[in-house]
């Protein structure tokens, strides 16, 4: 691949200021299940390079599904065009320096010497048993299992000397039951829809799975018979894997620099926060921070660097309730001077990068899970999200969840179905007071966030301990 690129780059001829090509190489295998009947079982692959190109201060892009030197040429000639067309209207000139500097590395998930040894006859049987274990009790009246392996490899060559190489080895697995008595119906899921998802880590084969498998089946049994969550004003311990959803929508999506500019209002929508309040808005409480850190490892949505080549760091985006940077790529920065991140990312060859997410965490605190919950005389204990809503400013929102638990007098008593949850972003995040320490710390992720138009589905991992939420509006209703 290099040699091609290599060649390219040297033989490319437009009248450009720089040019980038990004050549990707990407195969997926999925595999899905129903009630231990395969619905699916395929897999894909992808190839082609995006050329950008900068003139006269303007980026431009050209896509190619051939590596071929006539097609990379021609595709160079579509940006290039592109881009002298707009520079009469630029926003802001971009520079090469700045926004596109020469850098040199590669990046490699981590190993998986236990998946080396299962082939797809195994993951298929596997799937299968998953289903049938699920299946504990006659009200089950569905099971569902499955499995996505992705192999993405990316090669990023400048004709500013730039040459990054990047392997990307993913895997997102999930399964789930539906329970029915008469009119009530009931689905509890592994941690909610595609949340187990990482790198280098295939979780099918964790201790303690087949114990998991059977408690999903018969939790949602449980949730047939189970009151409904009460309608009142009390304290909320939500578990990571909402905390993910939390984290996604109240603060990943509104901190992006070019929703904020107003690039995404059309589609993806705007947000709450103004440029001049970072490093000023009381975002959350002094138990807030946020991390952006595509360094962690076996994290869905980690990184050495970005799709324009920036080098991934570790950064607080809110520290101490405190907003300190946005989520904005080398271009976003420059056009609004606000600090950012390397999130410029895209979704495949074929688009062009954008500010996005990679793995956005909440960072541990000090309680264990015992200690939070021995403090609480009521409240409610919600995990799995199920269903939400949120305004295209990022600033009401309505969260649903699939199990809870009623809290009296510092103990998980009573199951509660149909849980939810509603506030304002802020008054939300003023409302943490606990925030639990390593030992509930947990990683999660998803595949299907979406952005742009063109619409690009991109992969991001969020990580959160168990959080407590003081006087949160709480509700039933399925």
């Amino acid at each position: 691949m290099w040699s091609e690129l290599k060649k390219a780059i040297n033989n490319i001829n437009v009248s450009a200021d720089w040019i980038g090509i990004r050549a990707v190489k990407e195969t997926s295998s999925n595999r899905f299940f129903r009630d231990g009947l395969p619905q699916s079982n395929g897999k894909s692959s992808t190839v082609g390079a995006m050329v950008e190109v900068l003139v006269n201060g303007c980026l431009g892009y050209g896509a190619t599904n051939s590596l071929e030197l006539d097609s990379l040429q021609a595709a160079a000639e579509v940006a290039y065009k592109q881009a002298l067309a707009a520079s009469e209207w630029w926003i802001h000139p971009f520079e090469i320096r700045s926004e596109r500097p020469y850098v040199v590395g590669e990046f490699i998930s981590p190993s998986v010497k236990n998946v080396d040894g299962l082939n797809s006859r195994e993951i298929n049987d596997l799937l299968v048993r998953v289903c049938k274990t699920l299946r504990v009790d006659d009200k089950i009246v569905q099971t569902t299992a499955s499995a996505t392996t992705t192999d993405k490899n990316t090669w990023f060559i400048s004709s500013n000397g730039s040459e990054i190489y990047q392997k990307l080895l993913l895997f997102s697995t999930h399964f789930g039951a539906t329970a029915q008595d008469g009119l009530i119906v009931q689905q509890r899921t592994n941690n909610g829809w595609s949340a187990h998802c990482y790198q280098g880590v295939l979780d099918f084969q964790e201790e303690g799975l087949w114990h998991r498998v059977r408690q999903i089946g018969e939790q949602a049994v449980e949730l047939l018979t189970a009151e409904e969550c009460p309608n009142t004003r009390t304290n909320l311990v939500l578990a990571p894997d909402q905390m993910m959803l939390q984290i996604h929508e109240s603060v990943g999506h509104p901190l992006e620099i070019d929703r904020i500019l107003g690039d995404e209002r059309n589609y993806a929508g705007g947000s709450f926060v103004k440029t001049d309040d970072f490093g000023s808005l009381g975002y959350g409480s002094q138990k807030m921070n946020i991390t952006f850190d595509p360094t962690v490892k076996g994290e869905f949505a980690s990184y050495g660097f970005d799709d324009t080549g920036a080098v991934a760091t570790r950064e607080y985006v809110i520290k101490e309730g405190v907003l300190q940077r946005g989520l904005g790529s080398l271009e976003s920065q420059a056009r609004s001077g606000i600090d950012g991140v390397a999130c410029a990312r895209a979704c495949s060859w074929n688009r062009p990068p954008i500010d996005r997410m990679a793995n956005l965490n909440l960072e541990p605190g000090e309680a264990s899970f015992e200690e939070i919950i021995a403090g609480i005389q009521h409240g409610v204990y919600m995990e799995s999200n199920r269903s939400w809503s949120i305004d295209d400013r990022r600033y009401k929102f309505q969260f649903g969840c699939e199990y809870a638990k009623l809290i009296e007098d510092g103990k998980l008593t009573k199951t509660l179905r149909n849980p939810n949850y509603r506030a304002t972003t802020p008054e939300f995040w003023q409302s943490l007071i606990k925030v639990g320490n390593k030992s509930t710390w947990q990683m999660y992720g998803t595949a299907y966030c979406g952005k742009g138009e063109p619409n690009q589905a991109i992969s991001v991992g969020h990580a959160s301990p168990v959080c407590l939420f003081t006087n949160v509006e709480v509700f039933g209703g399925g």
